[in-house]
């Protein structure tokens, strides 16, 4: 084989080795202008779970199953064709022209109308319960497709549709299958919450969630394929590995090569279908697009000692790809190094070519397989995006098109950069920046909220604290402050209550995330994010100028920056499925918002962040309202989740809604008063 350049290697020969049939696989069955404002995410497992190869069902025929989606036009290619013609035409991704060289995701994780690993237990999130007071439990079996929280053009998941293709999915499928995975891994945190607050013990919310999906059919994509996975994107990312495996992108739990068993005349060779580099052990070159994957075993034996690594299973099936120019999908691995804790994320990085592979002496002296594997040309950029961001927050290079490093004056704790790399523009027109929103007296409730006496804070599960009851007797985040279900009003803690260091108070804490005000290309301005953004996941909330409406009387029919209450939203689902969870169907907690009082918050001369977020018919952002006092009153809030998990540099958007003119009977239509340029393939025209 092709050794490899340069002499900074011991390598040796990796010989023609034939797979054994004792090799097969065994599936076991489980970037500066004028300032314009003023103002300042191996084991161990708990009992029951283990790592597994959930692609258990019956496999196509090999000679199919060995065929990418891209090798289907290839067939009709000449056979005297050289095997190089060969080669580039196999492994050309399916793009269209206008794809390739694009600088940005491919909608990932987006499409969608009004809102939306296994490697230790750091997360809190995923180890965590609470027991509802008054919910009945009862075991309701949930087949995927049957009727229950089926895709739906747009977003959520509703019922009533017909039976999906588990074998081969599409991008409403995988999407929906992601959904409904998180909502009741959510779920699951929030119970376990509660349980880890009595008995100290730490449980796997994710695993216990995907083998619930697992065992209910909640999946696609299940059979085993070479190249692309229908309806999963370049650029999707990921924050727990059983994700991958509902989708079909990456099946092993925990092994960070997955392959299948090709059976070609008389031989049977196992080809890799995906790795996972883990960033720990792998060389990732300067150049982004190069990954040097190491093989794996060798690490111990049974005696505690570390060995050579050996050819065989996902190694062997690594040197089988090299050797028939099989693509391979490659998932990174990484954490944000600019965050404490935070959990691993992985992100699909697009088609790989193995060029070469050797042995060398690895750091315990033993001999590691090595390979080294180039990105197929005319791929969307989705791991060099996130490198160039790493750098943005180290302050090298300076963010290409900077205006502004902060242009909240350090109202935020976090800066939000504005950037221009489209045009001349140096901002938005003039306004305050404020963080919180202004209220006039009559928005004060009639009856005050009175807090909590929870020292030093409140305990999920804990039905004596008067704010978790307020919540119906959940504690509605989970440990890290992810959202469980969208409900019609939010309670949470506030200055009146004495539990200061209360995880019950999320919206009331400023921003999160690394934020940026972006000029788009064709409306206006928009708002983006340098960090990841998890389900679930507290953006900013909707600050501004509160008017009531019925007051108003038209006086902002002109106002660009306003989020109106009375609008007409857009229906979704988002919460989890009681089914799935093993819960009684009567409890589903209501979707439904509770609006206290015509409300239009203006940002127009006043606002944060918030007054940038773009409209999308599909949007990957959606509002709750959200309760707490100011000054021994309460106040109704507008805070924005994330939908779907947001890949960085995506722009967030929400549904603005459609005015509903005054003397429209119910059930009219209704069109916005906008036109609406998101460009979504459910865009409904108009928005407002």
């Amino acid at each position: 084989m092709e050794g490899f350049s340069g002499n900074q290697h011991d390598k040796t020969r990796v010989f023609d080795v034939k797979p054994l049939r004792s090799l097969m696989p065994i599936f076991p069955d489980a970037k500066q202008g004028p300032p314009f404002v003023c103002a300042p995410p191996f084991g161990p497992f708990p009992s029951g779970f283990s790592p597994f190869y959930p692609f258990s069902s019956p496999q196509a025929q090999p000679q199919e199953q060995a065929q990418p989606q891209a090798q289907s036009r290839e067939q009709a290619q000449p056979q005297a064709q050289t095997q190089e013609q060969a080669h580039a035409y196999q492994h050309t991704p399916d793009l269209n022209q206008s794809q390739r060289g694009q600088a940005s995701f491919v909608t990932p994780l987006r499409t969608f109308r009004t809102d939306d690993l296994p490697n230790g237990h750091s997360e809190h999130e995923e180890s965590n319960s609470l027991k509802r007071k008054s919910r009945k439990t009862k075991k309701t079996p949930t087949q995927f497709g049957s009727g229950e929280g089926a895709a739906v053009s747009g977003g959520g998941f509703v019922s009533g549709i017909s039976v999906p293709d588990r074998e081969n999915g599409n991008r409403e499928l995988v999407i929906n299958v992601l959904l409904r995975f998180d909502a009741l891994r959510r779920r699951f945190a929030q119970l376990e919450d509660a349980k880890e607050a009595v008995s100290g013990v730490i449980k796997r919310a994710d695993l216990k969630a995907g083998s619930s999906c697992m065992s209910k059919g909640v999946r696609t994509n299940m059979t085993k394929r070479l190249g692309i996975v229908p309806g999963v994107e370049i650029g999707d990312i990921f924050f727990f590995r059983f994700e991958m495996c509902l989708v079909g992108l990456h099946s092993p739990s925990m092994a960070g090569i997955d392959y299948m068993v090709i059976k070609d005349d008389a031989d049977e060779d196992p080809v890799a279908t995906s790795i996972v580099s883990s960033g720990y052990y792998d060389n990732d070159e300067a150049n982004s697009d190069i990954l040097i994957y190491s093989g794996h075993g060798g690490n111990a034996d049974r005696d505690k000692q570390a060995s050579d690594q050996k050819l065989e299973r996902g190694n062997l099936a690594l040197e089988r790809s090299l050797r028939r120019f099989s693509p391979v999908r490659v998932i990174r691995g990484f954490k944000d190094a600019s965050k404490n804790g935070s959990p691993k994320i992985y992100i699909y990085d697009g088609l790989y070519e193995i060029k070469e592979s050797w042995v060398e002496k690895g750091k315990s002296g033993h001999n590691t397989f090595k390979y080294k594997l180039v990105r197929i040309p005319g791929q969307p950029p989705a791991f060099a995006v996130w490198k160039s961001v790493q750098k943005w927050k180290e302050g090298f290079p300076s963010r290409e098109g900077l205006i502004l490093p902060d242009l909240t004056s350090g109202a935020e704790s976090i800066p939000v950069s504005l950037v221009n790399d489209i045009d001349t523009e140096k901002g938005p027109a003039y306004f305050t920046y404020s963080p919180t929103v202004k209220y006039s007296e009559q928005f004060r409730l009639v009856h005050p909220s009175s807090g909590c006496d929870c020292h030093p804070a409140c305990k999920p599960g804990n039905l004596n604290c008067s704010c978790i009851r307020k919540n119906d007797g959940d504690f509605p985040y989970t440990g890290n402050g992810i959202l469980v279900s969208r409900k019609p009003v939010i309670y949470e803690c506030s200055p009146a209550c004495p539990c200061m260091n209360c995880k019950n108070r999320v919206t009331q804490m400023g921003l999160k995330v690394r934020l940026e005000v972006f000029k788009t290309a064709n409306k206006g301005w928009g708002l983006r994010s340098w960090d990841p953004i998890r389900a679930g996941s507290f953006i900013c909330i909707y600050a501004g100028e509160a008017k009531n409406k019925s007051m108003l009387q038209g006086a902002v029919a002109d106002d660009d920056y306003t989020f109106d209450t009375t609008r007409a939203y857009t229906p979704f689902k988002w919460n989890y499925e009681p089914g799935l969870a093993e819960e009684d169907n009567s409890e589903e907690i209501s979707e439904d918002f509770y609006i206290p009082a015509p409300l239009v918050i203006s940002a127009k001369n006043v606002g944060n962040v918030a007054r940038f977020m773009n409209h999308s018919c599909s949007p990957n952002v959606f509002w709750q309202p959200v309760m707490y006092e100011h000054n021994n009153q309460s106040f109704f809030h507008v805070a924005f989740f994330a939908l779907s998990h947001i890949p960085p540099m995506t722009e967030l958007t929400y549904d603005y809604g459609v005015s509903r003119p005054s003397g429209t009977e119910a059930g009219a239509p209704l069109y916005g008063k906008k036109k609406c340029l998101c460009g979504s393939e459910y865009c409904r025209g108009s928005f407002g």
